[in-house]
């Protein structure tokens, strides 16, 4: 069976600025090889719903959010009937854990160490 992909209002805003900023920083070229790597990517979820990683597994939580990493940014999407639905997008650089769940990626010693 073939899934459907949406992405959601964050992610469509994110994917734009993403664009804009490659533009700006690289090249027009650049721009559009980057984020054809990341829906050729996620397309694949059309028929590989499950290739992501599940949250669950990686961090012991409970949630049905998958993680899929492709050229520097991690795509957090679940799967509802037949749809994939890309919810949200995060650059590598990004503490997505802490932006999603409230769940602080550092620990007390590297605050210390940085003297944050």
């Amino acid at each position: 069976m073939k899934f459907k992909v949406e992405y959601s209002q964050i992610v469509r805003r994110k994917m734009k600025a993403l664009k804009k900023y490659l533009t700006e920083h690289f090249d027009p070229d650049t721009a559009v090889r980057g984020l054809e790597q990341i829906t050729a990517a996620v397309r694949r979820l059309e028929d590989y719903p499950e290739a992501g990683t599940a949250l669950s597994d990686m961090f012991g939580i409970d949630t049905d959010f998958r993680c899929l990493y492709v050229n520097h940014n991690y795509m957090f999407y679940y799967i509802q009937d037949n749809k994939v639905i890309v919810a949200e997008m995060f650059d590598e650089r990004e503490d997505f854990m802490y932006k999603i769940f409230g769940i602080s990626s550092e620990s007390e010693e590297s605050k210390k160490y940085w003297n944050e």
